[in-house]
């Protein structure tokens, strides 16, 4: 956790929605934006995709490289300004700001660059393997803002 506190912060407010649609407006999150991870883990652009695995051996989740550069993606450890807690996916969890929060893996406990995206726990139970709001999973909400 050291490192990743030591490298630059970006702290993100959107909107957080879930694909049940449940949604809590205006959520902080700060960490280090995944792209700033992936440089400095030496990440090569021809990567295609990236798998992320959790503490607890069962949820995973998957991004392009594309997805995984985007300037609203992050490797978060605080939410609203506090460090965040086991019971939200702490201490360390992904925010995919832009996608269902589905796609936000909880208790992340590694990133590895693979060939191709490979579903996650959730899309092998029926969700889509790309969960943007408002495009994916037959909903239709307003993106995240």
């Amino acid at each position: 956790m050291a490192q990743l506190t030591s490298m630059p912060q970006t702290r993100l407010v959107r909107d957080v929605q879930c694909v049940t649609g449940w949604r809590v407006p205006q959520t902080a999150f700060t960490g280090v934006l995944l792209s700033d991870l992936l440089t400095a883990a030496g990440v090569r652009p021809g990567a295609t995709a990236l798998r992320f695995t959790c503490f607890d051996d069962v949820y995973s989740e998957s991004l392009t490289l594309e997805q995984a550069q985007r300037p609203d993606m992050l490797v978060a450890h605080r939410m609203r300004d506090e460090p965040i807690t086991d019971a939200h996916g702490g201490p360390v969890r992904l925010y995919a700001a832009p996608m269902y929060f589905y796609k936000s893996a909880k208790w992340l406990s590694g990133i590895t660059v693979t060939d191709e995206v490979t579903p996650g726990y959730w899309e092998e139970r029926g969700y889509d393997i790309d969960g943007w709001v408002g495009k994916s999973n037959g909903r239709d909400d307003h993106p995240t803002s």
